[in-house]
C-alpha cells in the first residue's frame, strides 16, 4: 500500500511539474531574438498561435542550440514532444490508422526500389505518410517531418482552428489515390460548407460543432468530439477478414490474393499478419461494426437512424458489385501467368502469391495488362466505394464504377488479344517444324490470316 501511494505520489508530482512547463509564461527566449532576423516568418507565426505565449521555443526543440555554431544540436519534436503537454490527444492518435502511416509506406514490396527522396526526403509518398509515428527518417540527409501532429496543425503557429477545417485535410486526401476532397467538396455536404461555412464557429471545439455548423465536415464524422482515433469500417484497403456473405467471400478470397495477403492455393502469407497492426483492414465482424455504429451515431445527429444505416448499407453492397468486377480481372490476369500467355516477372520471387498479380507494387508491374489492374484497383475501385460514402452520386458513377466497368472490358479484350498471340506463336512454330510436308502452304495461309485478325482487332 505504502509503496503504491509512493507510487502515485510521484506521478501526481511529475504531472504538476509538467503543467507548470506547459503552461506557465514563457521566459525572454534568445530563440526569438535571434529567429527574428534568421527566420523571421517562423518566428511571426509562432507567436500568432496559443503556444506562442506560453511555451518557449526549448520546450520543443531543446536548448542543446543556442547559436549558429550549435544549429546541428537542434532536437526535432516527436509526437512524443506534444504528447507530453496533449496526453489525451496523443494517445487516441496513437491509437489509430494515421499513427501507423509511416510504417505502412514501408511495408509496401516496392518502396525500397523508390527514390529516397519521394520517400524518406517527403517529395512523394512520404509527403503524406509522415503524419505517421516516427523518431528519424531513416535518412541522415533528411531529418525534417518526424512530428506527425504538424500535418494537420501546421508549424509553428499550431492552430486547432485551421485543423477542425475540411482543407486541412485535402493535402493529403485528395488526387490519384485518395480522391476524398473531390468527393467531398463536390458532394451537397461539401457544397453546403463551401457556401455557408465562413459564418460558423472554427473556434468552438468538435464537440460543440454542430451548435453552428449545418453540415458535416471531414473531421465532424471521422474525428466525433474531437477524437484523434481517425479510424473507418472498411479501411484504406475496402476489406474485411471475417465475411458472412458467402458469395463476397469468393470475391474477397481473390481480392486478397491480388494483395499478396493468401497465396495461389488460399493460404496466409507473411503479409497476412501485417494487416491488423496496421489497421488497413477489420480482421472480425465485430472489429468492423464498431466504427461501423460510432458513424451511424454521428449520422444520426443529422438524418434519422433508418436512413443513415440504409445509406451506408447501399456504399456496402457498391462495394460489394465493385469486387464482383473486380476479382473477375485478377482470375484473368492470374490465368494468363498460370497458362504461361504471361512469362515470369524477374521479380518472381518478390510475390508471395504468384501466379496471382500483387497490385501493391502500383505502378512498378511487368505487363500492361497487370499496370490496368493495378489502376482499376487503386483509382477506380477506391473512387467507387468511397464516393458511396461521402455521398457523391456523380464522383461514384462517372469516376469509380463507369471506368472500373470499362477497364474491366479492356482487360478481357487484352486477354482475348494475349491468347491470340500465343496461338499464333505456337503455329508458327509447329508450321516451321513441319515445313515440307504435304499442306504446309495453306497452314501458312491460315497462319498469315489469323495474324491479320490480331492486328486487326488490336488497332480496332
Amino acid at each position: 500500500m505504502k509503496q503504491h501511494f509512493t507510487s502515485v505520489t510521484m506521478v501526481l508530482s511529475m504531472l504538476l511539474a509538467l503543467l507548470i512547463l506547459c503552461t506557465g509564461p514563457a521566459a525572454a527566449s534568445i530563440c526569438t531574438d535571434c529567429h527574428s532576423t534568421v527566420t523571421p516568418e517562423i518566428v511571426d507565426d509562432f507567436k500568432s498561435g496559443v503556444m506562442g505565449s506560453e511555451i518557449d521555443c526549448s520546450s520543443c526543440h531543446g536548448s542543446a542550440h543556442n547559436s549558429a555554431d550549435t544549429v546541428d544540436n537542434v532536437k526535432m519534436p516527436t509526437h512524443d514532444t506534444c504528447g507530453a503537454c496533449h496526453a489525451d490527444q496523443d494517445g487516441q492518435y496513437m491509437d489509430g490508422k494515421h499513427s501507423i502511416a509511416w510504417t505502412a509506406m514501408f511495408a509496401m514490396p516496392t518502396t525500397k526500389d523508390q527514390p529516397k527522396e519521394l520517400m524518406e526526403g517527403q517529395k512523394g509518398c512520404g509527403g503524406c505518410h509522415q503524419i505517421g509515428a516516427k523518431n528519424e527518417t531513416g535518412w541522415d540527409e533528411y531529418h525534417y517531418g518526424v512530428v506527425g501532429c504538424d500535418n494537420c496543425h501546421t508549424r509553428h503557429s499550431f492552430s486547432a482552428e485551421e485543423a477542425r477545417r475540411p482543407e486541412a485535410c485535402m493535402t493529403c486526401h485528395q488526387g490519384f489515390d485518395h480522391a476524398q476532397w473531390e468527393m467531398y467538396s463536390t458532394s451537397k455536404h461539401g457544397s453546403i460548407y463551401l457556401t455557408e461555412g465562413d459564418d460558423w464557429d472554427w473556434s468552438a471545439p468538435l464537440s460543440n460543432a454542430k451548435e453552428s455548423y449545418t453540415a458535416p465536415t471531414c473531421q465532424m464524422c471521422h474525428m466525433s468530439g474531437g477524437d484523434h482515433n481517425v479510424i473507418t469500417s472498411w479501411g484504406f484497403l475496402g476489406v474485411r477478414v471475417e465475411e458472412p456473405n458467402e458469395e463476397w467471400t469468393e470475391d474477397r478470397v481473390s481480392v486478397l490474393k491480388s494483395y499478396g495477403v493468401l497465396d495461389a492455393n488460399g493460404n496466409p502469407t507473411p503479409r497476412f499478419d501485417l494487416i491488423a497492426p496496421a489497421k488497413l483492414a477489420r480482421m472480425t465482424m465485430d472489429e468492423w461494426n464498431v466504427p461501423r455504429e460510432e458513424m451511424i451515431a454521428v449520422c444520426s445527429d443529422c438524418h434519422s437512424e433508418k436512413f443513415a444505416r440504409i445509406s451506408l448499407e447501399e456504399g456496402d453492397q457498391v462495394l460489394r458489385e465493385a469486387d464482383r468486377i473486380y476479382a473477375e480481372s485478377v482470375e484473368i490476369v492470374a490465368a494468363l501467368h498460370r497458362d504461361g500467355i504471361l512469362p515470369e516477372p524477374e521479380y518472381i520471387d518478390e510475390l508471395p502469391s504468384y501466379p496471382y498479380p500483387d497490385v501493391l507494387r502500383f505502378y512498378d508491374q511487368s505487363h500492361p495488362i497487370e499496370e490496368d489492374l493495378w489502376v482499376m484497383w487503386m483509382k477506380y475501385r477506391m473512387r467507387t466505394f468511397q464516393s458511396a460514402f461521402h455521398a457523391n452520386a456523380d464522383h461514384e458513377l462517372w469516376y469509380g464504377w463507369g471506368p472500373l466497368k470499362e477497364t474491366a472490358v479492356m482487360i478481357k479484350s487484352e486477354d482475348r488479344s494475349l491468347r491470340a498471340e500465343a496461338e499464333l506463336a505456337e503455329s508458327v512454330k509447329s508450321g516451321a517444324s513441319a515445313q515440307g510436308t504435304p499442306g504446309f502452304e495453306a497452314t501458312l495461309l491460315g497462319v498469315a490470316f489469323v495474324a491479320m485478325a490480331v492486328l486487326l482487332r488490336r488497332r480496332g
